[in-house]
């Protein structure tokens, strides 16, 4: 090689590296997007190969590429303002998406026959650790208030990361699949009116009244959604499906999942996700379902959903951990795991499963992913924790994220011993 090739190679370089530092915020998102989707199907490519859940390689790569290690969207080449807003507003689309496949993998009646163990299931996965959590809180001298509001967080249950993992096993048609779900969404109702009690009483707002309203709205939101998708819905899907726009079914899909996921929020004050699963259970009556299977499918599982699992890594910051505090997380860890899957899987058992099925619906229900950073925020807006709290969920939420996929697996395991066959609601047996 020449002194001019060299001299050209070193200016091709230094031209590249000059547009790389002056790229526009669009150009930003789209290398950001490259660079987490890329890692994403690469790190669940190698999960599956050591025999886990790809959902788990995309944790950890988040977690990889987020503030607690390589710190990617601080990297010189990043100086959009609103660029990790906007991969934030990307993976709530990924959740919402993710949920929406859940519920469209189902049958309302098949979750109807269910109800015995999520009502039983959910209950208890959200008294036990709430009530262990306090105690926790209490024993370790933190205020009262802290000690409630500590509780109320641990018996939250962030359904998205069991939800993919028993796809990913084809196990989510099973009576613990459709268990879990149910008990999921009891999960969140329970624990939303828990806690706008709870903030009633603390602000000085509470009385009776307050209370028979917000349960008055979730019935409302509930009953409404239900009944447009019941009787309003296949209407308006037959005619769509009619009609000679492209991707009309889709679209329509889309439509309504944002949809229910606005109304409940504004509506219902439950979790958006909440809606998506109930716009994907009304979906799945419809002879239309498998052309919107395809289009949704490809939509979310090639785009949205994987940001989301890595944007959870990608919002945790590892080194907010207080050291100090490292009993306090540890206990408040165990409470996390242990509480709500021996009180989810005793309330299964008590609904009348099987040992093995009760232990799996339990730790199906041990994740707490976004929903529990989202009542962490909640809390340190409302004075109901300090910062050193506030860290311990944080620490918390990642080890019951990371931790949930590793006990699916093991759970339904056809290497675990005596292997596992799984009874539909069909009658036929699956193999996972």
């Amino acid at each position: 090689m020449n002194i001019s090739h060299v001299i050209m190679i070193r200016q091709f370089a230094s031209t590249c590296q000059s547009s790389i530092m002056t790229m526009t915020p669009f150009l930003q998102l789209l290398l950001s997007l490259v660079i987490i989707l890329v890692a994403a199907k690469a790190a669940g490519y190698l999960s599956t190969l050591a025999r886990q859940p790809s959902v788990l390689g995309e944790l950890l790569v988040g977690l990889l590429l987020g503030p607690s290690l390589l710190n990617m969207h601080h990297w010189p080449v990043f100086t959009s303002a609103h660029l990790e807003e906007t991969i934030a507003l990307f993976s709530e689309l990924g959740v919402l998406l993710l949920m929406f496949v859940a519920g469209l993998e189902l049958h309302l009646g098949e979750l109807l026959r269910n109800s015995k163990v999520s009502v039983s299931a959910g209950l208890l996965g959200v008294l036990l650790p709430a009530g262990l959590g306090m105690g926790v809180g209490l024993a370790f001298g933190l205020p009262p208030y802290h000690a409630i509001f500590l509780g109320l967080t641990l018996g939250a249950t962030s359904v998205s990361i069991s939800a993919q993992t028993l796809i990913e096993l084809k196990a989510l048609r099973s009576r613990v699949g459709l268990g879990l779900l149910g008990a999921a969404v009891l999960d969140d109702i329970l624990v939303i009116l828990f806690l706008s009690i709870f903030l009633a009483l603390v602000q000085g707002s509470g009385g009776f009244w307050p209370v028979v309203w917000i349960f008055l709205r979730i019935l409302l939101f509930l009953a409404g959604s239900a009944a447009l998708g019941i009787w309003v819905l296949p209407y308006i899907l037959r005619k769509v499906s009619r009609l000679p726009v492209s991707q009309g079914v889709l679209t329509l899909g889309l439509v309504v999942t944002f949809g229910y996921g606005l109304a409940a929020e504004l509506v219902g004050s439950v979790a958006a996700i909440t809606g998506a699963f109930m716009a994907g259970l009304m979906f799945a009556r419809s002879p239309e379902k498998e052309r919107l299977e395809r289009g949704v499918y490809a939509l979310a599982y090639g785009l949205f959903v994987p940001i989301f699992f890595v944007h959870i890594g990608l919002s945790v910051d590892l080194r907010m951990l207080d050291l100090q505090a490292v009993w306090l997380l540890l206990a408040i860890v165990a409470v996390a795991v242990l509480g709500k899957w021996i009180g989810a899987g005793g309330g299964a058992r008590l609904a009348g499963f099987s040992w093995r099925e009760s232990a799996q619906l339990g730790a199906g229900m041990v994740s707490r992913g976004e929903v529990g950073l989202i009542l962490a925020t909640v809390g340190i807006d409302n004075g109901l924790m300090d910062e050193t709290l506030f860290s311990d969920i944080v620490g918390m939420v990642l080890v019951t994220t990371l931790v949930t996929p590793l006990l699916l697996r093991f759970l339904f395991s056809r290497h675990h011993p005596g292997g596992i066959a799984l009874q539909t609601v069909r009658g036929e047996e699956e193999a996972v």
